[in-house]
């Protein structure tokens, strides 16, 4: 089932695999039992070798110290990392491109750049409370001398535990949006919130207010009204990349699943001989396959640079169902292992409470459903 195109490609994916397989799916139990979190040692390894093999440049301009990999290469490796669970694969900050258009000269030297060297890890703030998955801001940025006074409150910051800074996002006078940096020690932020949620992250999902929070102009980023131009950029790689990470689970889903069914003894038949396991199986690995095509092909896409509306819906779509098939896909497997797949040492036990999360963040499947729906009625199937 292999629909990478290009030898680069090809080559990213192997890496990729031989990271997630021996230096993080080893600890993946650790971590389960631990909140989350490794030996402070391992945790540096396993950062260092994300950081030696370039995968925090992958995305970055070769103009500007990165690699300049193909949203294909891109796809393949996040594809792998996504058959780890506990959001191990997240041990390394990433640059993605579109900051190399947005940032200046300073912004890159004492940000982007230390995302690229493993020196910082980044957040992004622009969740609200009354928001939730729609692009609405009321968090406000008002101009003063030098810069901008930030109130309000930002929801879900994810990472913002282990961040040095954010990507905040914040209204302007005019009522249009801009995107700032802001240092996660500055003055006037404040944790109010850091919930527990169904999976065992080492990274947190906290509550932050913002009082009186003042920005020097030069951390605006981009024009003043620009911030949600640079939201859709970073939208469009996240939901790209969060569709191949379904794809990676659930591959390592059906693998793991279908060698237990293998192996498994009832009443004198193995589970694999069962008809309904064939099934479930079946339906598994031919809505993998449909994904797969789906998300290879929206990434080919913006490789060979077609129209920018076209492959924002096709992120949206690939996005909608990848996450719905891998939810799917989990709930099968759990099933055919019984009560073992409910335990929390078991990777399928995992991922059927991980991947759940993937359907809501960064723009729910309704949204993509509404993004989807919009552009079909707005520019018709040759146009999407």
């Amino acid at each position: 089932m292999e629909i990478i195109k290009s030898q680069s490609a090809q080559e990213w994916q192997q890496k990729a695999f031989k990271f997630a397989t021996e230096e993080l799916i080893p600890w993946e139990v650790e971590a389960e039992m631990n909140a989350g979190v490794l030996p402070a040692e391992v945790s540096a390894r396993q950062r260092k070798v994300a950081i030696d093999l370039g995968l925090a440049r992958m995305d970055a301009p070769v103009s500007q110290g990165g690699l300049g990999l193909s949203m294909e290469a891109q796809v393949a490796v996040w594809e792998q990392l996504g058959r780890v669970t506990n959001a191990l694969c997240w041990c390394f900050p990433e640059a993605q491109h579109w900051m190399f258009e947005a940032c200046t000269p300073w912004q890159l030297e004492n940000y982007i750049d230390k995302l690229m060297d493993g020196t910082f890890h980044d957040c992004y703030a622009i969740t609200e409370e009354e928001s939730g998955s729609h692009e609405v801001v009321n968090t406000t940025a008002k101009k003063v001398d030098g810069g901008y006074l930030v109130n309000g409150e930002k929801w879900f910051v994810t990472s913002a535990n282990v961040a040095n800074f954010f990507w905040l996002q914040a209204k302007l006078d005019s009522g249009e949006d801009s995107l700032f940096f802001c240092d996660i020690d500055a003055e006037g932020v404040s944790m109010i919130d850091n919930p527990v949620f169904s999976h065992t992250f080492p990274a947190h999902h906290p509550t932050y207010r913002f009082t009186d929070v003042f920005i020097p102009e030069r951390n605006r980023v981009g024009e003043e009204g620009a911030g949600m131009e640079y939201s859709r950029s970073w939208f469009r790689h996240e939901r790209t990349m969060i569709a191949a990470r379904m794809l990676g689970a659930a591959t390592r889903l059906i693998e793991e699943t279908t060698e237990w069914a293998k192996q498994r003894d009832i009443m004198d038949e193995k589970l694999a001989d069962k008809q309904i396991v064939q099934f479930s199986l079946a339906d598994s690995v031919t809505e993998l396959w449909a994904a797969k095509l789906m998300v290879y092909e929206a990434a080919q896409a913006e490789d060979r640079g077609e129209d920018l509306k076209s492959l924002h819906v096709r992120c949206s779509m690939a996005k909608l169902y990848a996450t719905e098939m891998a939810n799917r896909v989990a709930d099968r497997c759990l099933q055919i292992w019984g009560g073992r797949g409910y335990r929390r040492d078991h990777a399928v036990e995992r991922f059927y409470r991980e991947l759940r999360v993937d359907r809501i963040w960064e723009g729910s499947s309704e949204i993509q459903r509404m993004i989807i729906a919009k552009s079909l009625l707005k520019r018709g199937m040759n146009g999407m």
